[in-house]
């Protein structure tokens, strides 16, 4: 399994979203992400205000660490992708100083723990793989499901490997063709799909059943091989294979669920109250 340019990596339980620039070699997160953890705040958008006016301080201050922040497009809550403040390693290790929280050297360490992970990642890939599998298994994923969505991931980064080659621009672009392949095959979009399963922040692969991650997968594959039979090019082009490649997977999917009386896209997820253990999706 490929590393995707766009991650999220977990810090104590709180999601944080980063960019691995591949020219520079080296990991950028979303600050806000990052304050989020410092200030111990559940609310997204208390977080932001709060950057927001630390950042407006440390201007007026003439402190450096703020004009080295770029603009990155992360994707939010809405599965949209909006301009987000990010920053990197050097960086957030200035930005963690000027903020009072009992987290900051644990995030410190955090971070450096980090950068050398994906250092030794590029050495060798494997170490990604059993990474991410080992955060599955801790999570209580089983290993029938693990297996399903590192094979789905493979799918989606041939199909995205393909697009990046045929004028398909990332984000925005790949959020778009994405959300017609999900419509199609689950008459869902990825937004109504993440309600549905009360997600807002997660990754809604991280939350599908098994038979969700393999219609994902066949919808994507039928989307792939479609798409180089027929070599389109561009946004507009490749939306016809994601439409033929979605409802080649919602066929099959509506034959299931004839056969077996049950719908597959499900509202169950891997969100539970706190003090139970996981439950295992099938």
């Amino acid at each position: 399994m490929k590393n995707d340019n766009k991650q999220i990596t977990i810090f104590e339980g709180k999601r944080i979203r980063r960019h691995w620039d591949k020219k520079q070699e080296k990991w950028y997160f979303s600050v806000v992400d990052i304050i989020q953890a410092l200030i111990q705040q559940a609310d997204y958008q208390t977080a932001r205000k709060y950057w927001n006016k630390l950042k407006e301080r440390l201007k007026k201050e003439g402190n450096e660490s703020v004009s080295n922040c770029h603009q990155l497009k992360f994707e939010a809550a809405d599965g949209k992708y909006y301009a987000t403040d990010a920053a990197d390693v050097e960086t957030l290790l200035r930005l963690i100083q000027s903020v009072p929280s009992p987290k900051a050297e644990p995030i410190k360490l955090w971070l450096a723990r980090v950068g050398y992970e994906r250092m030794q990642e590029i050495i060798d890939p494997e170490k990604s793989v059993n990474r991410a599998r080992t955060n599955w298994q801790r999570l209580g994923r089983s290993g029938k499901w693990i297996q399903q969505r590192m094979m789905g991931q493979e799918t989606r980064n041939k199909l995205t490997d393909y697009w990046k080659e045929h004028d398909v621009k990332e984000q925005d672009e790949y959020a778009i063709l994405t959300n017609i392949i999900h419509q199609e095959w689950s008459d869902v979009s990825v937004k109504q799909h993440k309600e549905l399963k009360n997600l807002k922040t997660e990754n809604l692969r991280d939350h599908m059943t098994e038979a969700e991650l393999i219609f994902t997968a066949l919808a994507e594959l039928s989307t792939r091989q479609i798409a180089e039979t027929e070599q389109v090019r561009g946004l507009e082009k490749n939306k016809m294979p994601a439409q033929k490649g979605g409802q080649i997977a919602k066929n099959a999917r509506l034959e299931l669920e004839q056969k077996t009386g049950r719908r597959v896209v499900s509202k169950e997820n891997f969100k539970l109250p706190e003090g139970k253990k996981s439950k295992r999706l099938r």
